[in-house]
């Protein structure tokens, strides 16, 4: 049996992406029926189809969520790969202070942290999460070295200094079977007439309620929480919809009920999460060494 390319992983992870063949051809410069053709092959090797395809682009299988896991595991330990021999550094030690939002904890920072402490055993890695305004109080105050945390949050724009690693896009979750799938084009005032679950954590809500502000329209909001599984189990089960970031996105509720996934015509803000740290602090060699790994990371940070 032929083995899976990396090639052939690079353009699956690109589609899972961007839900869309043309999009993920463009994104990688190359022709769509290169990326169809390669995605075709990679099912023929796992002898599963990884891709439904549908009138507005493509979603994930189930057996094609089970393999993107995998695909981007491939891709991180391949790039750890080449960039460890010079990466690995047991000289550099001392106390790094992390601190992380709740969004970054669940699911960003994990698979950095495990690549980290292996490649820097000599760093006592201390890590603590917390609020937005906790995490900025605690910069520069000098309770934290070092943040992980949604810099596109960040209100303390003169006393803390921030590096984007990732600009995750919000869309639009759905059932199954929703009425809006079959649109050509959705807006916010399309969103508008649906029953909305409403994300807090993370002060999620007040940066959704910036942008229905900004387009003079508010969401028919039935329930607010603090858990991106309680949305993604409502949207999945039919009691609402929501705008969230890919980054959270997760095509199946915890009782196996799809979620979809569509873009909006309106321009929706990024959800951005970076590094952060107060502004003109030395740099222990500690903090520098996570900073320069972060920026070093995986090239798979969607």
């Amino acid at each position: 049996m032929n083995e899976p390319t990396i090639r052939q992983l690079r353009y699956f992870i690109a589609v899972a992406n961007t839900a869309q063949i043309s999009r993920a051809a463009m994104e990688l410069n190359v022709s769509q029926s290169a990326v169809t053709t390669a995605v075709k092959q990679l099912e023929e090797t796992v002898g599963a189809q990884l891709l439904h395809r549908h009138a507005s682009g493509v979603a994930l299988t189930y057996e094609g969520n089970i393999f993107l896991d995998h695909a981007h595991r491939i891709m991180a330990a391949l790039d750890e790969a080449v960039r460890s021999p010079s990466r690995l550094r047991d000289d550099v030690k001392g106390k790094l202070r992390l601190a992380m939002t709740y969004t970054v904890a669940g699911y960003f920072i994990p698979p950095y942290i495990e690549r980290f402490v292996r490649a820097f055993p000599g760093v006592d890695l201390q890590l603590t999460e917390a609020s937005r305004n906790a995490i900025e109080d605690g910069l520069v105050s000098g309770t934290f070295d070092l943040a992980v945390m949604l810099t596109s949050n960040i209100v303390n724009q003169e006393g803390i200094s921030y590096d984007t690693l990732l600009q995750s896009r919000r869309r639009l979750w759905l059932p199954s079977q929703h009425p809006l799938l079959a649109s050509s084009s959705v807006s916010l005032q399309d969103v508008a007439r649906e029953p909305y679950i409403m994300l807090t954590v993370d002060e999620a809500s007040n940066t959704a309620q910036r942008y229905w502000n900004r387009n003079s329209l508010r969401p028919q909001t039935t329930f607010r929480t603090s858990s991106v599984e309680a949305v993604r189990s409502m949207v999945a089960n039919g009691m609402g919809v929501t705008i969230l970031s890919d980054m959270v996105y997760r095509p199946w509720s915890l009782d196996g009920r799809r979620v979809e996934v569509i873009s909006l015509v309106d321009h929706i803000p990024t959800m951005d999460v970076g590094l952060a740290w107060a502004t003109n602090i030395e740099h222990s060699p500690a903090v520098s060494a996570f900073k320069e790994f972060m920026h070093l990371g995986p090239a798979e940070r969607r």
